[in-house]
């Protein structure tokens, strides 16, 4: 497919080759910046990450995104073995480093450290954990509404892996990827286990029916904070809101669709399965969601 969008598209940035890289304490230039093979985050997705944009000198909704890694690392029980304020002073000072004022993409990781030997178990992980940031100039550049597929692929039970967790282990995901690029499309819709629909594999996921904003029930999609903040948008403003179970019956009736997330804020789908969602193009609900969103950071 010739045309191929992604979620994550960012305008190419020379800049981005020189970029400095946060790893435990240290800031390093990006071919220095290195791993062990031992990692547990790269020998078993044993980790857990948050993205954060930083808009006119400001980290948007920082707050949330570090109490969510927190929790998130409580859950698996990882010992980030620093606190808040000092995961946020390791954030600015790789900022500062780089240099950067705005429009601007963090990928703050944290794994369970370096494994003794080659082996699932925690306690082989004797030396962490490992801290990364990632942080790069990036301005989206997503040129036309996102065309999804529907996979077979689901995000799990709480029990198996909550998709609550944003964590290394993101397989399910990339295969139900592969299988909406393999359909002709950008990116995935995957269901939840009773058949409603759910969520994209990278973003959450949204519809517009005769002036009311629907999203899933949320109990088996991740908790995004731009989701929320699209929810309280919402609310504030006197759009009615559903966090709700809806069908894929629904959703191609749909006068608009949308997916949120930390990157693109909300981004247009055009088609869902070769069927066109409304005009095809942006809708005015979500424009004016946009608009609201950029208020709300900017504030």
């Amino acid at each position: 497919m010739t045309d191929h969008v992604t979620t994550h598209q960012a305008e190419e940035d020379a800049r981005n080759e020189t970029i400095l890289i946060y790893i435990n304490g240290r800031i390093v230039p990006k071919a220095q910046a290195t791993v062990s093979v031992y990692d547990s985050g790269f020998m078993l997705g044993d980790g857990l990450w948050e993205g954060i944009r930083l808009y006119n000198n400001k980290w948007a909704f920082l707050d949330e995104h570090i109490d969510r890694l927190f929790e998130a690392a409580k859950a698996i029980d990882l010992d980030i073995a620093l606190t808040k304020d000092q995961v946020i002073s390791a954030l600015l000072d790789t900022q500062k480093a780089n240099g950067m004022a705005t429009d601007a993409h963090a990928r703050l990781m944290v794994t369970r450290g370096t494994k003794v030997r080659p082996f699932q178990h925690p306690s082989l992980s004797r030396s962490g954990p490992t801290m990364v940031i990632i942080m790069e100039h990036s301005k989206p550049k997503i040129p036309r509404p996102i065309r999804l597929a529907t996979v077979p692929h689901m995000r799990g039970l709480p029990m198996t892996q909550d998709p609550k967790l944003n964590s290394h282990s993101k397989l399910n995901c990339i295969l139900a990827c592969i299988a909406a690029e393999k359909a002709g499309a950008d990116e995935a819709l995957m269901l939840d286990l009773h058949g409603f629909v759910n969520t994209t594999n990278a973003c959450n996921f949204f519809i517009v029916r005769k002036g009311q904003v629907w999203t899933s029930t949320g109990d088996y999609c991740m908790n995004g904070i731009t989701r929320q903040k699209v929810i309280d948008l919402c609310r504030a403003n006197g759009i009615p809101v559903f966090e709700r179970n809806f069908s894929l019956v629904d959703t191609y009736s749909a006068d608009e669709a949308f997916l949120t997330g930390t990157f693109g804020a909300q981004t247009p789908v055009s088609t869902i399965d070769g069927r066109t969602i409304g005009m095809g193009q942006m809708g005015p609900m979500t424009e004016r969601l946009r608009t609201l969103y950029k208020d709300l950071v900017a504030a």
